[in-house]
């Protein structure tokens, strides 16, 4: 006889597979970048400045060790000639724990200049740091100190400031994202290829006069200039002349009347939502987890509601709890009708594959939906889990892990310390308690006879 425990050791095993090889291929990722950057005090080449990177001071004025290790270093370096002068970057309006004052009190015992020390009091965190360094001091080269630990992070961070290339291409990007919604949302109602070449030019005026409620401009308005242009389609003669004169018209005046007041207000909504859970973080984490995850499941696009809402910070981060509790969720209950092929299609695809047994027996829907109202609250209130990427991704939870790697790229570009905390947060919102809770839940119902074998079958 088998052991109960047993049939659910290869879903965990993946899971915990799954997280450390993401986490690795992340910390792999970050180190290639940087690699050719590491260099030690010997083979460091002489830059502008040297850069040190704050860390904590105590009440006392006494530096942590990590701090203390970054000023010898850096000390170590301008003794050798490597710069002029050093910059201090850190935290210095905190009055009990001033970094840049005990920084700089240091530098002048040992000796160095005041005129070779210079002083930010606004690196607040790593990438303040260095967009301060480049943007403020206009500074082109640094040498920058820290801790092995924190040298990838930092050292990617510099790139990504100083890569030309890559914002030009992200500026490409952006530009396109318009008419790439409106052309597929012509696709997805069928519209004639006039029609859909028009929705180009629409897209690109919706998201443009839509401001940072674009999205949502473009999805309204791109659905009727599509239905619009259906039926001026194959009307007339000259159909190559009026059907895209009819849709562009339409859907670039709906745009210049419209947009501004569509993106208005979907950016006031955003900023509702956002500011809410800093206020409630219990009832908005709630709130927030269950209608995202819902939307998540639901035949429309919850990335989309995220993109035109703008839901970052907190509420992005419930609402990737949300998306994970109805898409792990899934996952594991249904894991004795569908195998590991039904764990992965769902767990990193989508939880909507189960609308049609939604439909046949809408109680399976309970206890994911109960996962996400608990996973929210804990991820606003205890973990205090952001989503500080693209908006998007808040929508996403665990598909293709779009979810996790916006937090951690949220992280990285605000130059958070990421700690041990962090990591547990973001593997118990995501994975783990999803998982546990939603299986738990389903025992339940599958006990009152809510739910069946089968149940959960996917076709």
């Amino acid at each position: 006889m088998k052991k109960p425990y047993k049939k659910w050791l290869l879903p965990l095993l993946s899971l915990v597979c799954l997280g450390i090889l993401a986490f690795v291929l992340i910390q792999m990722r970050i180190w290639s970048l940087s690699r050719d950057d590491r260099v030690s005090r010997e083979e460091a080449q002489p830059a502008q400045t040297i850069l040190i990177l704050g860390a904590k001071v105590d009440s006392s004025g006494n530096m942590s060790p990590a701090l203390l290790g970054r000023m010898e270093e850096s000390l170590a370096l301008y003794q050798l000639g490597k710069s002029q002068t050093i910059l201090i970057s850190g935290d210095g309006e905190n009055q009990q724990r001033n970094e840049i004052a005990v920084m700089k009190s240091w530098l002048l015992e040992q000796g160095v200049p005041e005129e070779d020390i210079l002083a930010d009091d606004h690196g607040l965190n790593t990438y303040a740091s260095l967009y301060r360094a480049k943007h403020v001091y206009q500074l082109e080269t640094l040498l920058v100190v820290t801790q092995n630990y924190h040298l990838g992070r930092a050292l990617y961070l510099g790139q990504q400031l100083g890569l030309a290339f890559l914002v030009t291409a992200g500026g490409y990007a952006a530009a396109i994202a318009g008419p790439a919604m409106a052309a597929s949302i012509g696709y997805a109602l069928h519209a004639p290829q006039l029609v859909l070449f028009s929705l180009i030019a629409v897209g690109g005026a919706a998201n443009e006069l839509g401001g940072a409620g674009g999205p949502l401009a473009v999805y309204l308005i791109a659905i009727i200039a599509t239905e619009v242009g259906k039926l001026v389609s194959k009307e007339t003669k000259v159909d190559i002349l009026v059907t895209p004169a009819v849709t562009i018209l339409v859907g670039v005046g709906l745009s210049a009347f419209c947009a501004p007041s569509i993106g208005a207000v979907a950016s006031a909504v955003g900023n509702v939502i956002m500011w809410a859970p800093e206020l409630q973080p219990l009832l908005m984490g709630i709130v927030v987890s269950v209608l995202v995850g819902v939307a998540l499941t639901l035949p429309i696009s919850s990335a989309a509601i995220c993109a035109a809402l703008g839901l970052t910070g907190l509420a992005g981060g419930a609402a990737v709890a949300g998306c994970c509790a109805q898409m792990i969720g899934f996952a594991f209950m249904s894991y004795r009708e569908n195998g590991v092929g039904g764990l992965v299609s769902q767990g990193l695809g989508t939880s909507m594959l189960q609308m049609p047994n939604i439909l046949r027996n809408p109680r399976i829907w309970i206890p994911p939906t109960l996962a996400a109202a608990i996973t929210g609250p804990i991820a606003t209130c205890l973990f205090r889990l952001e989503m500080n990427g693209p908006a998007v991704s808040s929508g996403m939870g665990t598909c293709g892990l779009v979810g996790q790697i916006g937090v951690y790229t949220g992280w990285i570009e605000a130059g958070k310390a990421v700690t041990a905390f962090d990591w547990v947060g973001l593997v118990l919102i995501c994975f783990v308690l999803p998982a546990v809770l939603s299986v738990v839940f389903c025992e339940v119902l599958r006990k009152w006879g809510w739910i069946k074998d089968g149940d959960m079958k996917l076709d």
